[in-house]
């Protein structure tokens, strides 16, 4: 049995993950079936779906094919406290970029989604936090015009 593991090929989160790109490139294909491509000089609805969709199916072959010739490796088991903890943090910042403001939620999202690794340092995620907070701000907010509050008052 040890020998069999030894011999096998396939990195197996990287075959998970271009299996998950393939498939969602695949459905978004299938999905936009129904939507005229049009020209690149008229692109028609289902340009932009089917060029993202054709990327995403790249992606998942470039992760893919490498991932096929490397020694196998197993899929840790989903581990539920930095599931949910990811979850909250993403939930609470699309509650809270509009009624507390673009800045603080940005530092909920930072601060409360470092906590999915207990072994962070503060010092690092408060950093990290106002550096994440401050590029957000200037890039969607100020530099792509986002319509979002920075403060809440």
């Amino acid at each position: 049995m040890a020998r069999l593991q030894d011999t096998a090929k396939g990195d197996g989160p990287d075959l998970l993950s271009a299996g998950l790109f393939i498939g969602f490139g695949a459905l978004g294909l299938w999905m936009s079936r129904g939507l005229d491509f049009g020209t690149l000089a008229q692109m028609g609805p289902g340009f932009l779906p089917r060029v993202v969709c054709l990327l995403l199916i790249a992606v998942g072959l470039a992760v893919g094919l490498p991932a096929l010739k490397r020694p196998a490796q197993a899929i840790e088991a989903i581990r539920l406290r930095p599931l949910l903890v990811i979850t909250i943090a993403v939930v609470g910042f699309a509650f809270a970029a509009t009624h507390a403001g673009f800045v603080l939620a940005s530092l909920w999202l930072v601060i409360a989604g470092s906590l999915a690794d207990p072994g962070g340092k503060w010092r690092h995620v408060l950093s990290l936090a106002a550096g994440l907070t401050l590029f957000g701000a200037l890039v969607f907010v100020y530099g792509l015009g986002v319509q979002v509050p920075l403060w809440p008052f």
